[in-house]
């Protein structure tokens, strides 16, 4: 038994103590803590597509586009007829300078019913494709009003 303070209890030993990890949760933000925490998830069920959306969604928001890409990709390959999904795929190719793979990402959006014209008119990710003609062809030929 001795004078030894290695127990259990000891703060000071490697292991977080309780008030550490609660200190750390307070200071990290709610999109950090959802990026890990469904990151956790993701890597235990790569394919649950609810976590999926979510987790793509939070790393673009923290300008981690290339991970979201491998996940907006992977998204469209479970659900090919997912407009919703093919829209974020456009966004992300946007946003790494992708132009040619984000029109036929923001096409194949469009041709499975993609409807919502507020957001293409304002959306910020797709700001380097408001200016090319093709943009305005889409438009058209989906009939949006721009």
């Amino acid at each position: 038994m001795g004078g030894s303070n290695d127990w259990t209890g000891d703060p000071t030993g490697d292991r977080p103590t309780p008030e550490t990890s609660t200190r750390r949760l307070r200071e990290q933000s709610q999109r950090d803590f959802e990026i890990e925490f469904i990151g956790g998830i993701l890597e235990r069920d790569p394919y649950l597509v609810e976590a999926i959306r979510v987790h793509a969604n939070n790393l673009s928001a923290k300008g981690l586009y290339s991970r979201a890409l491998l996940l907006d990709r992977r998204l469209v390959r479970l659900l090919p007829e997912d407009a919703i999904a093919w829209y974020n795929l456009a966004c992300s190719y946007a946003m790494l300078g992708m132009v040619d793979p984000a029109f036929a990402s923001l096409q194949r959006s469009l041709e499975l019913g993609y409807q919502c014209q507020e957001r293409l008119r304002h959306d910020a990710d797709l700001k380097t494709l408001r200016n090319d003609p093709r943009f305005h062809r889409l438009i058209r030929r989906f009939e949006f009003i721009l």
